[in-house]
């Protein structure tokens, strides 16, 4: 992360090397082209191959008003607007109103801007705050007082921050924070300020950029779904083995307060919906007695959607926790106090996160922090009740078990599905699973919560989502597809499903209706495409499944196009399974 080795691994990037591709563009009242490199370098280390524009300096009210401008030319897939507090200062000493009147001022001006790009563009906006000024006029005094400048900076972000949480869209870049992570004292460089407008230093333009390269992947679905925990010395002091429940070290106060803090942590990222895994090797009986019987333990067994406690490696065992949840490897998080397992699983597993811990556990929440690994653009109301979700997944697997064949056990889940338009409340939960869908997804065409209020307000176009529910819970909201009807075929546009409900007959179903669709229309073929991703192989004969030709492309990028009066309709065990709800 250190800004000259960056800018000189930027002249040597390998396009080759990338499996994706970005357009981010750069709006700021500050100087911008220190960041560039910076960004190209990042992404280049993900994988992406970044294509970056530039706004004009201190440009980004006409660029964004004039319809015809470069910005919208570029079509970005995300635009960031950085603030600097450098300009907001000089403005404010010119001001001719009251400071709360300036505040509200700067704040109308800042959500015109975001107007003004929605007009234009589908790109996703990525609005940052105001770093807090180091200067305090008032001293100690400077917070009470309502003209301060400190008081208007933090007044102008806690108004964009109410303002942005209710727009779709527009998401946040949290530059204060990581400002104040750094410390002013070192996050500001005025004398290159005054010499090029440079945003900080040098010195930290590289931990702001991955902050922006974090929320951009997030959009494309690269996010942290999964923490795989070891137990001893992690979760708590000690060998639960060797010491028992009453020697392990874990309290609220005292020697066991860090594995306490950790455990906070975690339990406050399931509730945001992190799924929970445990890879121990220890005897099952042993590993579950801290959770069973120890009175500071704030996770308990119910918060652990996987729990393996055996003597096999942990790469094997992480491999396991992923079959089990069908989530990616790289959306999965290793921690282990131990560096042994650490490098094990890096060297087998190398899509698997795992972050090197600090030897001392008082620092494991703050090393884990600092790496921002849980980054995310969508909470939905599926996340809260994520873990319970997977849980009944499990009652399912251990039910199937005791039925002679898949129908009669599909039969007596007694499933349900609904099917309808696009619709406001959904909007969250629909942009997510666009966003994070990666293996049961013909196209993966990533659309923000934004594009899909386009969508569902476009009247040629039939964006549907589907849920699923049966008699031992509810999966939630597990499947998009779009469609648009174009000349005598209706075209599949998108569609994605949850890996969570395959094998369910679902797509069988949705196929049904799709197909039922076209008749209604009285359009006489179904055209769909697939197209190749390093994880998408699992539906590359999707349609091939149901009877569509091959009709053009190639095994990257296919088309199939099916006769209407041809498909045979599939029987399945989800009801209804006739038509769509929102075909009216």
């Amino acid at each position: 992360m250190d800004y000259a080795g960056l800018v000189r691994a930027s002249k040597r990037l390998d396009p080759a090397a990338t499996s994706q591709k970005i357009k981010i563009a750069l709006l700021s009242d500050a100087a911008t082209q220190q960041f560039v490199p910076l960004l190209r370098t990042l992404f280049h280390r993900k994988g992406v191959l970044a294509s970056l524009y530039e706004a004009p300096f201190d440009g980004i009210e006409l660029e964004t008003i004039n319809a015809l401008s470069g910005l919208y030319r570029f079509q970005p897939d995300l635009i960031f607007i950085l603030n600097s507090v450098q300009a907001l200062r000089a403005s404010f000493a010119k001001r001719t109103a009251d400071a709360q009147a300036f505040a509200e001022e700067k704040t109308r001006g800042i959500v015109k801007i975001w107007d003004a790009i929605q007009s234009h563009s589908t790109a996703t906006v990525v609005q940052s705050n105001f770093v807090m000024p180091y200067e305090r006029y008032f001293g100690n005094f400077d917070l009470k007082v309502a003209g301060s400048f400190s008081s208007v900076v933090a007044s102008i972000n806690a108004a964009v921050g109410e303002r942005a949480r209710s727009r779709t869209g527009v998401l946040l870049n949290d530059v204060e924070s990581v400002a104040s992570w750094v410390g002013r004292r070192h996050w500001f460089d005025d004398r290159l300020w005054d010499l090029a407008k440079a945003f900080c230093t040098l010195d930290h333009m590289p931990v702001l950029a991955q902050n922006m390269v974090d929320i951009a992947l997030a959009t494309r679905g690269r996010v942290a779904k999964c923490v795989v925990l070891d137990l001893d010395n992690t979760l708590w002091g000690g060998v639960i083995g060797d010491d028992g429940v009453d020697g392990i070290v874990l309290n609220a106060h005292g020697d066991g307060e860090a594995f306490y803090r950790l455990q906070i942590y975690l339990k406050e990222l399931l509730q945001r919906g992190i799924l929970l895994a445990v890879c121990s090797k220890n005897e099952m009986s042993n590993a579950l007695l801290p959770f069973e019987k120890h009175p500071d333990m704030v996770l308990k067994r119910s918060d652990i959607t996987v729990f393996l406690a055996n003597w096999s490696d942990k790469a094997e065992n992480i491999r396991k926790a992923r079959d089990i949840l069908n989530i990616g490897l790289d959306s999965m998080v290793f921690l282990d106090d131990n560096p042994f397992e650490r490098n094990l699983v890096r060297g087998v597993l190398p899509e698997v996160i795992v972050p090197e811990l600090p030897e001392d556990p008082a620092d494991y929440v703050r090393a884990i922090s600092e790496l921002n690994l849980f980054e995310t653009t969508t909470f939905s109301k599926e996340d809260v009740n994520r873990t319970e979700l997977y849980r009944a997944e499990a009652e399912r697997r251990d039910a199937q078990a005791s039925f002679a064949n898949a129908d009669e056990f599909l039969r007596s889940l007694e499933m349900r599905m609904l099917v309808a338009r696009f619709d406001s409340f959904h909007l969250p939960r629909i942009a997510q699973l666009i966003q994070r869908s990666n293996q049961f997804n013909l196209t993966t065409h990533r659309y923000s919560e934004a594009d899909c209020e386009a969508l569902m307000n476009d009247g040629e176009v039939l964006p549907l989502y589907a849920k699923l529910s049966d008699r031992l819970g509810d999966h939630g909201l597990i499947g998009v597809i779009v469609l648009v009807a174009e000349n005598d075929e209706l075209v599949i546009r998108d569609w994605l499903m949850s890996c969570r409900v395959l094998a369910r007959g679902v797509e069988q179903t949705l196929m049904n209706m799709v197909v039922d669709e076209a008749r209604k229309r009285k359009l006489s073929k179904v055209r769909g495409e697939y197209r190749k991703t390093a994880k998408n192989q699992m539906v590359e004969d999707f349609f091939a499944r149901f009877g569509f030709i091959q009709t053009g492309g190639d095994q990257n990028d296919a088309l199939w196009t099916l006769s209407v009066s041809d498909y045979q309709f599939k029987e399945t065990f989800i009801s209804p399974a006739a038509e769509l709800v929102a075909a009216e």
